[in-house]
């Protein structure tokens, strides 16, 4: 064996050379890597006693990317291009061993192969859309070539991880070899090739799928119409697009030039910047300053869950999908079943779209069982309470769990809004108390709140971090303050969005804004959508807002046909002119002028408030970073992930010009304006919300 450099050495098996990568966690192409690879091919071609190069990567994964860490630096070391073409232009055949996943860099670097063998559990994709990019190493010109113009316009729009098996199908790859045995399997598929005289295939030349889609421009305008909801605002599936069409109508040197062009544009453009950002602020998010990687955790075999509703349903869902039995208790049979039967449906539905089978679905209902008796929640790691938002309520369930879980058991509320540290104070345990925050619908909603208590041990934090990781969510610590993080931004956003339809502009017109700012809805279609009556009591309504009014009248949202909006059969939403009268009404009544209110205010007074609550959160010491807070708005609010969270956008468009319009607007309509003292702070200092450390 002969170490190439510290991350690549070459051997040989017989007259097979074996080209092995190890540069952890996942092989990705740093200089170092790609300085191994143009080195090993070197040096295996030269090699006359190797009639064939197997590449194989040593760790959990094959090459999984590019090194973003590297991205706008000083090019270092041999080029991917370089690399790519000492594959391809080999004399001697090179099999590509993929094992855990062949991403982005680490596919185009496949692509070059002339062979490629996997096992079973390997998966292929090409995911540079997630950070608004496209594949810039000609993954885009080769894919097509092999895959199919359809099959790779989904693969680069979607980002998917596509199971060997289906690479296999659409000749991705040309072997799948038993699991464990990867390198044998390779080295005897390569003396195969060799034996039998198998041409040395090259990607780049196979035209005949192309060619096929070549004069047919409706295969792309289809999948433009297709998923134009989809990819609305965002710049990278539209570019990845375009080079597929320059894969079909252009020669493959040229489709690799436009290829390269689009690249720089969409590297060096703000979306780009803003995704990546999210990518790592959302890996940062699990660096907690004073709980240690290393500190101890508690292992969660079995979980209770509290209530049978929408929302306890759909947080057991998640440790079911885990794999982690669950008990869910209701207070009455009906309402138990009724919450069974909802999580059967769910799993049924999943299964007929073909993401799993109904196996599965039995598999998981298995691990869901149902009782009448808190009793039956003694021998759980973890119970989660998800019963009605009212402290009372709260307190009562907390104070009975106390005498009945074991020690050492977590227990969370899924409160979304109430002070942990009073729910804790119920029991006699309160370091063992801490909230779990789920996004509605919590079996979807990647969004995990970790509301650390004033006593919330460091085991109990890096026990629920870790758990989040488990069961697919994105867990952001935050401290206890009405609201946590998410919904005490939001409020501001909301308060806003209410006094404004009492000013002049009506809930479409600030739908309309946020809408176009790249939110999947504005509030009004998102209280139409949750239900205008969550939270409102017919009994105590007085007629005095415009919600009350909406609801006394039965215009409750979608689910009576109408809210704010009028809804036809197909709940397509229209403006109300219903609506538009009990709002002129109330203004009249008030005495109020109405107004124009551009666009540009509406935008303003959404989203600056927000950032103004923000940066009072972060002298609060609510959350640990401005990156934490754009990792919750991101996962759960809907925040365009092209803008970066609303602290990255407030970074960009200059803090000193959200303060100059804060004091406007707090000089013209009061002190709920009041800028927030760091970000008078930031300014004076010429400093960022990123400069925070």
């Amino acid at each position: 064996m002969t170490a190439i450099n510290p991350v690549a050495d070459l051997s040989r098996d017989g007259d097979i050379a074996v080209l092995t990568l190890n540069s952890p966690p996942v092989n990705a192409l740093s200089a170092n890597v790609r300085d191994g690879l143009a080195e090993g091919f070197k040096q295996a071609i030269a090699d006359k006693d190797a009639k064939a190069i197997v590449l194989i990567c040593e760790g959990r994964t094959f090459i999984a990317g590019a090194d973003i860490s590297e991205f706008g630096g000083a090019m270092k070391g041999a080029s991917l291009h370089d690399v790519q073409a000492a594959m391809e232009n080999s004399p001697k055949p090179v099999v590509a061993a993929i094992h855990g996943t062949a991403l982005g860099g680490g596919l185009e670097v496949a692509l070059c192969a002339h062979y490629r063998v996997a096992v079973p559990s390997a998966k292929c994709g090409l995911p540079e859309v997630n950070i608004g990019l496209l594949p810039g190493a000609g993954g885009t010109q080769r894919l097509p070539r092999i895959a199919g113009v359809e099959k790779a316009l989904e693969m680069v729009t979607s980002g998917q991880h596509v199971p060997a098996k289906e690479c296999l199908a659409m000749g991705l790859i040309d072997e799948i070899v038993p699991e464990g045995s990867l390198r044998d399997g390779a080295i005897a598929f390569a003396r195969k090739i060799v034996a039998e005289k198998r041409p040395l295939v090259k990607v780049r030349e196979n035209n005949a799928k192309v060619e096929a889609a070549r004069g047919k421009p409706e295969i792309f305008q289809n999948f433009r119409k297709a998923n134009a909801r989809k990819f609305r605002g965002f710049m990278a599936p539209e570019y990845n697009i375009r080079c597929i069409e320059a894969a079909v109508n252009q020669p493959f040197e040229e489709g690799l030039a436009t290829e390269r062009k689009l690249f720089g544009e969409v590297m060096t453009g703000p979306q780009s910047a803003a995704q990546r950002y999210a990518f790592f602020a959302e890996r940062q998010c699990n660096k907690i300053p004073d709980v240690p990687a290393e500190t101890p955790t508690i292992p969660v075999k079995k979980v209770g869950v509290i209530g049978a509703g929408t929302m306890g349903g759909g947080i057991s869902m998640n440790f079911a999908n885990a794999g982690i039995p669950v008990t869910i208790v209701e207070v009455k049979k009906d309402a138990l079943e009724r919450g069974l039967s909802v999580v059967r449906k769910n799993y049924e539905n999943s299964a007929k779209r073909g993401r799993f089978t109904m196996e599965d679905v039995e598999k998981r209902m298995g691990l869901l069982k149902g009782s009448l008796n808190l009793e039956d929640l003694a021998d759980c790691d973890l119970i989660i309470e998800a019963v009605f938002e009212r402290m009372d309520i709260k307190k009562d369930v907390f104070a009975k769990l106390d005498k009945i879980a074991k020690q050492g058991a977590i227990l969370a509320s899924n409160t979304s809004y109430l002070n942990i540290d009073e729910i804790a104070s119920a029991t006699k345990r309160p370091e063992s108390v801490i909230g779990l925050h789920f996004f509605s619908p919590a079996n979807v909603m990647r969004l995990l709140e970790i509301v650390r208590g004033e006593k919330t041990t460091k085991t109990v934090i890096a026990t629920a971090m870790q758990l989040a990781k488990k069961i697919g969510k994105v867990g952001v610590l935050v401290g206890v303050c009405p609201g946590f993080v998410g919904n005490r931004m939001l409020a501001q956003r909301s308060r806003e969005a209410q006094k404004m339809i009492l000013e002049g502009a009506m809930p479409w017109d600030v739908d309309r804004v946020l809408y176009d700012f790249g939110f999947p809805m504005g509030p009004f279609a998102m209280g139409d959508l949750a239900g205008l009556d969550i939270g409102w009591v017919k009994e105590n309504s007085r007629g005095e807002t415009l919600r009350d009014v909406l609801c006394e009248m039965d215009r409750r949202g979608q689910k009576t046909g109408a809210g704010y909006y009028d809804y036809d059969e197909n709940r397509k939403a229209t403006p109300s002119p219903i609506t538009e009268k009990i709002i002129k009404d109330f203004m009249a009544k008030a005495g109020t002028n109405p107004r124009t209110i551009s666009d540009e205010e509406i935008l303003e007074r959404s989203i600056f408030p927000m950032i103004n609550e923000g940066a009072k959160i972060l002298e609060e010491g609510k959350a640990i970073r401005a990156s934490d807070i754009d990792t919750v708005w991101i996962n759960g609010y809907g925040w365009p992930v092209y803008r970066g969270g609303p602290m990255y956008y407030a970074d960009q468009i200059g803090l000193d010009k959200v303060l100059t319009k804060m004091k406007a607007y707090q000089a013209q309509m009061g002190d709920a304006f009041k800028p927030a003292a760091l970000l008078e702070k930031l300014v004076a200092e010429k400093k960022k919300f990123a400069d925070l450390r």
